[in-house]
């Protein structure tokens, strides 16, 4: 495995039920992304449909899909023409009435790695996930290429052609255990597909803050890891009949182990691109050894829902 690989991100939006047409767009952000010298590229959460979870409304389960299926096939030929790796957020039909918001990771050479499936699930206002989604655990009928994932407890990296991936989604960016599980796992990099917006009531009074949060979480988990963070969110305001609609406000980056901004985009549709080299996980790593002096004898605490 080289030293060197890049790194891609699509940030587009998908407001429009016709999947086609979002698929399509996502395409044309993967081949600019290519052509920028990109070999491992990730799209948006639910890449390919709008972010449907904001009420509560039966038809929208329709959407979903088995892995592998008609939109991960169509995406593995393109990995397959451009040699590249794909990360493909979607949502998944397991099966009759369970589905999951899943990731499907493409090699370089079309083939289905495996998937991964989000663990942490939100329910708040707009945010009505748990009612779509069951969430990601251990299940021996995953679909995981053999040699390829190495797994625990349902946090998953992916060993492709370019990088070990580690793939996480959205509402799990905010818990360090996932970060830290899927980092010693041995990721190079961590993935973080998002579908994350301002509610139009709240963005003068904490738009600002909530943009800074979600960035320092992140930037949190690439310092504490010693890792690479890349994390595309989607663009555009999307409206939804008994809602005031969510603005997704994009802010799609990708840090380097030390936390450092190595690209970034703003709240329009874009593609990042960035070189990242594993030889500056070693050296962040060797000068802050979080690893090496991690307390794993004290942390039973962690298995509890709460201590006070």
């Amino acid at each position: 495995m080289p030293n060197t690989f890049s790194v891609g991100l699509v940030q587009e939006t998908a407001g429009s039920r016709d999947i086609a047409s979002n698929v399509e767009r996502a395409i044309a952000g993967v081949r600019a992304a290519h052509a920028k010298g990109a070999q491992i590229i990730c799209l948006q959460e639910l890449f390919n449909a709008p972010y449907f979870c904001k009420t509560l409304d039966i038809t929208w389960f329709d959407l979903a899909e088995p892995i592998p299926g008609p939109t991960t096939q169509q995406l593995q030929a393109l990995a397959r023409e451009l040699a590249v790796v794909l990360i493909v957020p979607l949502y998944e039909r397991e099966a009759a009435g369970l589905y999951r918001n899943s990731a499907a990771v493409i090699d370089a050479d079309g083939s289905l790695l495996g998937v991964y499936r989000k663990m942490h699930i939100p329910h708040d206002p707009l945010f009505e996930e748990k009612y779509y989604f069951a969430p990601g655990d251990t299940d021996g009928r995953a679909l995981a290429a053999p040699g390829a994932v190495k797994e625990s407890n349902g946090f998953r990296v992916f060993k492709t052609r370019y990088a070990n991936v580690g793939v996480l989604i959205c509402w799990d960016q905010w818990y360090p255990e996932g970060a830290r599980i899927t980092a010693m796992l041995g990721a190079d990099v961590l993935f973080y597909p998002t579908a994350i917006g301002w509610h139009p009531a709240e963005k003068a009074e904490f738009g600002e803050a909530q943009v800074t949060a979600w960035r320092t979480i992140q930037r949190a988990h690439a310092i504490a890891n010693g890792v690479f963070v890349a994390s595309p969110n989607r663009v555009g305001f999307e409206a939804q009949p008994g809602t005031n609609g969510l603005e997704f406000f994009g802010n799609s980056t990708i840090y380097d182990p030390f936390g450092r901004i190595l690209a970034e985009a703003g709240t329009e549709p874009a593609v990042l691109v960035a070189t990242c080299n594993t030889a500056l996980i070693e050296d962040t790593r060797r000068n802050w050894p979080f690893l090496r002096d991690r307390r794993i004898d004290a942390y039973g605490g962690l298995t509890s829902r709460y201590l006070g």
